[in-house]
């Protein structure tokens, strides 16, 4: 989810990278894949973590003028996070002052690395558990998003993650991203079909077999499929813009009321797919509706970007605390935040402004990932 102002002038650096590089060819073997089937499931995001992660990747080659902005962003969500839990933060070694200064030092620890960008969120481990307490991490094989941007360090952090917590690394035969994947800890998950069933990732994968490798890596007994949209935003709709599980059987919706947005439509069909859906367990969704705001402040960062990500549903759940953005419109701020506090009770909503992020195509979400507590 890198800015969409300028990932097509990156695509000439893709391209160099190779097809193996660029479009994710399946690494494991059927045997590997099923040996691990059924004994792994990915909690939600609401359980207690171990710590939270945060990419301190921003570049200019991606972000141009930009670039301070998105860093001083990432401090303010890093210090956020570790007022309630430990943070991990991965930076270059050339910027680790720069990191510490906009980060902090309270409940963080530094790793060197190289990185392309700040997507924690598509580029870190999906971690998984067993009911035996152990971890694991799957990785889905970062592709910059169907070889729409650089990828050579992002595409190797998975690992190194996975490392770092002490999991069990499992990578799949599958491509895709953490921010594709929604799940409510309980055998139910939410995907976009335009992320997943796609060319750009899985070329001659059927939905069937997209399906049936999600639920062995994840856990789940039953995925609620979403069409998104293809070619819109780098991600090809990400469900983490659109639809997330504030609890087993509830279901917070992105309703885009713009009709001038090419979300609007595809919105109001999600939400009726969503209205019309059980769980794995059988219950009906019971789901509330979060809207953009239709005046987000004016600034730098969304003066003339028809890609400004104004999402609200692009929020973190964490350790008594829900991280979510504010964009300066005062009425509709309020409106998610007291939404936020009705479906997270015990956890204190917390809103920042992230509009240098939002100015790339993403949010919050997007740029942290968690380690579940075993």
């Amino acid at each position: 989810m890198p800015t969409r102002r300028t990932f097509l002038q990156h695509m000439s650096v893709v391209a160099g990278l190779g097809a193996a590089a660029s479009f994710g060819l399946p690494f494991a073997s059927n045997s590997a894949r099923a040996a691990e089937a059924g004994r792994w499931f990915m909690p939600d995001e609401g359980e207690k973590h171990q710590r939270a992660y945060i990419a301190f990747g921003a570049q200019d080659a991606i972000w141009e003028d930009f670039t301070e902005d998105v860093q001083a962003a990432l401090g303010r969500i890093a210090r956020a996070i570790a007022a309630y839990q430990p943070v991990t933060v991965f930076c270059r070694a050339s910027e680790r002052d720069i990191a510490e200064e906009e980060c902090g030092s309270h409940n963080i620890t530094y790793v060197e690395t190289e990185l392309d960008d700040i997507w924690m969120r598509d580029i870190g481990a999906n971690f998984v558990v067993d009911d035996d307490g152990a971890l694991g991490a799957v990785d889905f094989n970062f592709n910059g998003w169907g070889g729409k941007q650089q990828h050579r360090y992002d595409a190797k952090l998975a690992a190194r993650v996975a490392k770092l917590a002490g999991a069990q690394y499992q990578r799949s035969e599958l491509v895709g991203e953490g921010g594709g994947i929604e799940v409510d800890g309980h055998g139910t998950g939410i995907m976009t079909e335009s992320s997943w069933i796609n060319s750009n990732r899985n070329p001659g994968w059927s939905k069937a077999q997209v399906e049936e490798e999600l639920k062995e890596r994840l856990g789940l007994r039953k995925i609620i499929w979403l069409p998104g949209i293809k070619g819109k935003d780098i991600t090809d709709a990400h469900v983490d813009f659109y639809a997330r599980f504030a609890a087993p059987g509830v279901v917070v919706a992105n309703l885009d009321n713009d009709p001038d947005s090419y979300d609007h439509e595809v919105t109001l069909e999600h939400l009726e797919i969503l209205r019309n859906a059980t769980d794995a367990d059988g219950r009906k969704l019971q789901v509330h509706t979060m809207s953009p705001p239709l005046k987000p402040r004016r600034s730098k960062f969304n003066e003339d970007n028809p890609d400004f990500a104004a999402g609200y549903i692009n929020y973190f759940v964490i350790n008594g605390a829900v991280i979510a953005p504010q964009f300066g419109d005062r009425s509709a701020d309020e409106k998610a935040r007291a939404l936020l506090v009705k479906l997270y009770p015990g956890r204190k909503v917390v809103q920042l402004d992230i509009d240098a992020i939002a100015a790339g195509g993403g949010g919050i979400h997007c740029v942290t990932n968690q380690c579940p507590a075993v």
